[in-house]
């Protein structure tokens, strides 16, 4: 059954951002991108469903696809999802105006305005990828997502693979994980995770205070900060995130200030405190600084 659902997109929106970050897997096993949209797999609440959306001038408009009935919860969840994938959760406005000065960031806002933070679909894709791809490259950790899909999530009715939600992951067995080049601890964490998430331990709810979520997260064995605010980032759209931890915020903070070293965790931590509470725009204009030529 398919129901469209439309969004306005504010002037300056960065198509072009949106749809790199969704073709980050050349397969396209569970998202598929064109030059005007994608096609995103996910299950919701159990069922398969693809969020197809075309992006045009100031608007948004998703078909939103199931294989099965589409009751207002699914489609409260297909539209959190939306927002969550098109980037929408953080107005990046209100940053730039605070960091218009900055003698760090204020030129790389300039030069990149309107820089959003994309998300995951869901806060447990999010929390997982998180998982899967700590210390390791990207290419070995888009390749251990592809197979995380394949051996827990669902196939649609189109072909597109959906990822997983927390019951399909649970049922895995750890040899499942392991057997595709996951390692034990990585395997054992996404497993724990998940069967917590699954029995209702941690609850995931958008709508649950923050600390309160951080706090369950890291009593998990093999989660960190690093991970709970990657996570945060990625699938709350916390505004302001702390990743002090991450290599790549390290590094971008060193090329933008100079210096004999990149700066360790807690210097790193220090220099993310002056954008309080706006730290998660900070860690998007840090990423993309890494990537603008002028810099």
């Amino acid at each position: 059954m398919q129901i469209r659902l439309t969004l306005d997109l504010p002037p300056g929106y960065r198509t072009r951002d949106v749809l790199a970050f969704h073709s980050r897997d050349a397969e396209g096993l569970a998202e598929q991108v064109r030059p005007d949209g994608l096609r995103k797999g996910v299950l919701l609440g159990g069922t398969p469903v693809v969020l197809d959306v075309d992006l045009g001038p100031g608007r948004a408009a998703c078909s939103v696809d199931a294989d099965g009935e589409t009751g207002p919860a699914l489609m409260a969840q297909a539209r959190e999802a939306l927002l969550n994938i098109l980037g929408l959760r953080i107005d990046p406005a209100a940053f730039a105006a605070f960091a218009h000065e900055d003698p760090a960031l204020g030129p790389v806002v300039a030069r990149q305005p309107g820089l959003r933070i994309v998300q995951s679909a869901t806060v447990f894709e999010a929390l997982t990828w998180a998982i899967i791809g700590q210390q390791i490259n990207l290419p070995f950790a888009i390749a251990l997502r592809r197979s995380f899909i394949g051996l827990a999530g669902r196939a649609h009715s189109s072909g597109l693979w959906c990822y997983p939600e927390a019951p399909d992951v649970a049922r895995l067995a750890l040899e499942d994980l392991t057997s595709r080049k996951f390692s034990r601890a990585k395997a054992e964490t996404l497993l724990r995770l998940a069967r917590l998430v699954a029995d209702g331990s941690v609850v995931l709810d958008r709508d649950r205070p923050i600390d309160e979520v951080t706090q369950e997260l890291l009593a998990i064995k093999g989660i960190g900060p690093w991970t709970v605010n990657y996570a945060l980032l990625r699938g709350y759209g916390y505004p302001d995130c702390s990743l002090e931890g991450d290599v790549a915020i390290r590094t971008a903070f060193h090329r933008l200030l100079g210096g004999d070293a990149r700066p360790d965790i807690p210097a790193t931590q220090r220099l993310l405190a002056r954008y309080a509470p706006q730290r998660t725009m900070a860690a998007a204009y840090l990423w993309a600084s890494l990537g603008d030529e002028a810099d």
